[in-house]
């Protein structure tokens, strides 16, 4: 493995961890700020804030590591973070929560830029490969982070935020010195027009034939909001977890997330083909959730773990057949555009989901989980007409 690829996977690692140890915490940080305990609807708002943030800068930030380099954007999305979790150690006011969300929103690059940054120094070939390493990478990091931060907030809530901007701050450090630039500025000067959000999303809407795969990342993004909004809510209301078990069940989930990213999306990929390898996540998903719903013992939670895990086979494969939509100048702007989707999703999936799950939580809590399988069904005939697209095009190249 070259070292541009270890470095970027480790960031990613350790970002994965920032961002998984204050899962468990956050309803109980909630609870002590609002005084209340309908704080369901309070997730949902922080989650949407962040991602409406992200929502207006991430396809600017895109296009900014497409002339500046990728670098210098990942640093300031990490320094940002670092000021995000300082201010949620130690706020006292739900204001102050919420300001540090809009300032963690506005800088996460994270992800867009890594993915432009491995697309950079990767052959098409092994993007899919490199991609679930990518993923698995992540995944590693909610096996440590759920863990440490459901351990670490039952001693005070606010220390898993203390221990994420520790870390955080790592990330940058080793992002600093130790990351090379993949694409050197080509363009010092930024005409401001250029900084428009909405400028990219217009790019990309007037190529009908990436509509499809915008709308399946927007949704398969909104179903996955549902899991970081309601699992904490769900644990306690059913098996009344502590945050150390629902720390320890996000972690499980994150070992077996991260054995099938690094063996399977190759050779899933290569055997049954993007769209087969899309639709089969969905399909484990789906069989997943469905199981969820009904559950009344907590082991059997553990247990369908490896079905959620098969789930994210899919993942690698839908981010190695977006990169193929655009050409090699075109991906920072398309990464961003596609951020753009997520964080459009993520406005309204914690919205949405913890309105239903307000809705269903003193009668019926595995509801919720109904609700995101049928979102699931929507995206399956996108997936089908991506790939017709993808191969039209393919055949009008030769």
């Amino acid at each position: 493995m070259n070292k541009p690829l270890s470095i970027i996977l480790a960031t990613i690692c350790l970002d994965g961890i920032g961002i998984g140890l204050i899962f468990p915490i956050l309803p109980k940080l909630l609870e002590d700020v609002v005084h209340t305990q309908s704080i369901a609807p309070y997730i949902g708002i922080m989650a949407s804030l962040y991602a409406a943030m992200q929502f207006v800068f991430a396809p600017v930030l895109g296009a900014l590591s497409d002339n500046l380099g990728r670098r210098p954007v990942l640093l300031v999305s990490l320094a940002g973070a670092v000021i995000n979790y300082v201010i949620m150690a130690f706020a006292p006011h739900l204001w102050m929560l919420l300001l540090g969300r809009a300032i963690a929103g506005l800088t996460s690059a994270n992800i867009s830029v890594a993915t432009a940054y491995i697309t950079d120094i990767s052959p098409e070939d092994t993007r899919a490969r490199r991609f679930g390493l990518f993923n698995a990478m992540f995944g590693a990091g909610f096996i440590i982070g759920p863990v440490l931060g459901g351990f670490l907030g039952d001693y005070w809530v606010r220390l898993p935020f203390i221990a994420a901007a520790i870390l955080t701050a790592c990330n940058f450090l080793m992002a600093l010195f130790f990351l090379p630039e993949t694409r050197p500025a080509t363009r010092l000067n930024i005409n401001l027009p250029d900084l428009n959000p909405l400028k990219s999303l217009r790019w990309a809407f007037s190529r009908k034939e990436l509509l499809p795969i915008i709308l399946v990342y927007f949704i398969l993004t909104a179903t996955g909001e549902s899991y970081g909004t309601c699992w904490a809510l769900w644990g306690f209301d059913t098996f009344q977890w502590s945050g150390f078990w629902i720390g320890l069940s996000l972690g499980a989930f994150g070992v077996c997330q991260t054995l099938v990213q690094i063996f399977l999306p190759g050779p899933a990929t290569r055997i049954f083909g993007e769209r087969n390898a899309i639709l089969g996540g969905i399909s484990f998903n789906c069989i997943a959730l469905v199981i969820l719903a009904f559950v009344t013992q907590s082991w059997i939670v553990f247990a369908i773990m490896p079905f959620f895990a098969l789930g994210g086979v899919g993942a690698p494969a839908l981010q190695s057949l977006a990169t193929r939509q655009v050409n090699q100048d075109q991906q920072g702007q398309f990464q961003g555009v596609l951020a753009s989707a997520v964080s459009l999703a993520s406005i309204f999936g914690p919205l949405t989901f913890s309105s239903f799950y307000f809705i269903f939580q003193r009668d019926w809590p595995g509801a919720i989980w109904l609700t995101v399988t049928a979102v699931y069904l929507i995206a399956i005939p996108l997936v089908i007409l991506t790939t017709r697209t993808d191969r039209s095009r393919h055949s009008e190249s030769i």
